[in-house]
């Protein structure tokens, strides 16, 4: 059922339109005494998620007794992170998820399943895991709060993902991971309905089915006008519909289809938000179905200082490194480390460019930061980050096209995070 909607590719709405949107779903439900909120994390602030977070704290008071940030693997939010995202939320109501520990299984996804949706790219059962507060906490109400976007793993992010992934456990976040590498992420990037959508809607109809969830979901994307980030829409409700709606203007919002593909693309990295390249490939992953054959691309990443933010699986991106599908497979058949983390060999998949085109990362120089050795060691390409932007100033290009006082073209992104881009003999429909 949705209880409200609103949203196009022209709408601009502000804080004081989202607070009408979302107490009018509210003012809907009845015998609400307690309530949980599961927002994004700080890597994605531009969702407007913090913002209705905080809303949903005004509605209820008291009555929301608890925040899950859903970090799925990433690290937890830091108390500037906190107060920037989540305004006048208290801290004391934020809980930290632990991915490895603090997790329960509902649920098991058959083999056979997993075996049809996927084409027989994969066959394992898939465990549907969830942070045991969802269970244990006795709640009226779970507002999913997030933005819908195209997304490397399941084709468009949030909807169940945001419970199944941003609230789950290593082996169910591990494995959904792989599933969409396995069946090809070029083939589900932009679409609603993919193999791994499918193995959590089976887990939403049979294992959730009974949770007060309602999905409280944005479209943003960026207004090349003037260049600001603003809200082009808001679904709240309770099933695959309101995820399907917001899904179909996230595309018209989100997503640039272009004519020719790109010979050289420079991508700017915010150092609030990417300090790895766990969240910084979103660069190649976004832009990898726009790039030409031997083309380039420029990640300016001044903050870049790891590559994954889990220790145990940094070291392995340091060890295997993204060096494409068939090396990555090859040591998934033969290195149990990469078996029980199938979520790092999805992400050493995602993050290369099958050698179709160079990748190059320019980490800023701050203490900390990556090296030059520790950037090829993994097969990127290196460049340094003031020589680099002392020709492609980031404060100077505008999103897109850019040509620039020697003649040369490049295409230029400010914030890969929020959209797709893609060749349209590439894309597939």
């Amino acid at each position: 059922m949705i209880y409200y909607e609103i949203g196009s590719t022209s709408h601009e709405l502000s804080k004081d339109d989202l607070k009408k949107g979302l107490f009018a779903a509210l003012d809907q439900l009845k015998d609400v005494d307690k309530v949980l909120a599961v927002p994004p994390d700080y890597t994605r602030l531009p969702s407007r998620a913090g913002d209705l977070t905080e809303l949903s704290w005004e509605y209820y008071g008291e009555k929301l007794t608890d925040v899950l940030p859903a970090l799925g693997t990433h690290s937890p939010m830091t108390r500037e992170q906190i107060h920037h995202m989540f305004g006048k939320l208290p801290e004391s109501l934020i809980r930290p998820h632990d991915w490895r520990n603090d997790v329960v299984t509902v649920g098991t996804v058959p083999a056979e399943f997993v075996k049809e949706v996927s084409e027989g790219a994969v066959e394992f059962p898939w465990p549907a895991q969830v942070n045991k507060l969802l269970l244990e906490g006795n709640f009226d109400l779970i507002l999913s709060i997030g933005q819908v976007v195209p997304h490397e793993v399941v084709g468009m992010a949030n909807y169940n993902k945001n419970i199944f992934v941003g609230t789950g456990g290593s082996e169910g976040i591990n494995k959904s991971h792989f599933i969409g590498a396995a069946y090809g992420m070029e083939r589900m990037m932009g679409h609603a309905d993919t193999p791994v959508r499918r193995v959590f809607n089976y887990a939403s109809d049979n294992f959730t089915q009974d949770m007060p969830i309602l999905y409280v979901q944005t479209v943003v994307g960026l207004d090349k006008t003037d260049g600001k980030v603003k809200c082009r829409g808001l679904f709240i409700g309770d099933d695959f519909e309101v995820f399907d709606k917001a899904a179909k203007l996230s595309l018209q919002v989100n997503f640039e289809m272009l004519d020719r593909p790109l010979k050289k693309v420079v991508v700017w990295l915010d150092p609030t938000e990417f300090k790895s390249t766990w969240l910084g490939n979103k660069s190649v992953y976004r832009t990898r179905m726009a790039i030409a054959d031997k083309g380039e691309l420029i990640v300016l990443a001044p903050a870049l200082k790891e590559f994954g933010e889990d220790k145990i699986i940094d070291g392995l991106i340091r060890k295997y490194g993204y060096f494409g599908t068939p090396k990555t497979l090859k040591a998934v058949e033969e290195n149990p480390e990469l078996q029980d983390n199938l979520g790092a060999a999805a992400h050493l998949i995602h993050g290369s460019s099958e050698g179709r085109f160079s990748i190059t990362y320019c980490p800023g120089k701050k203490p900390g930061n990556l090296t030059k050795e520790e950037i090829e060691s993994v097969g990127f390409k290196y460049a340094d980050y003031d020589e680099v932007t002392e020709k492609y100033n980031p404060e100077k290009l505008k999103d897109g096209f850019n040509i620039l006082p020697d003649g040369e073209e490049i295409f230029y992104i400010s914030n890969p995070a929020i959209g797709l881009w893609a060749y349209k003999e590439r894309f597939k429909y």
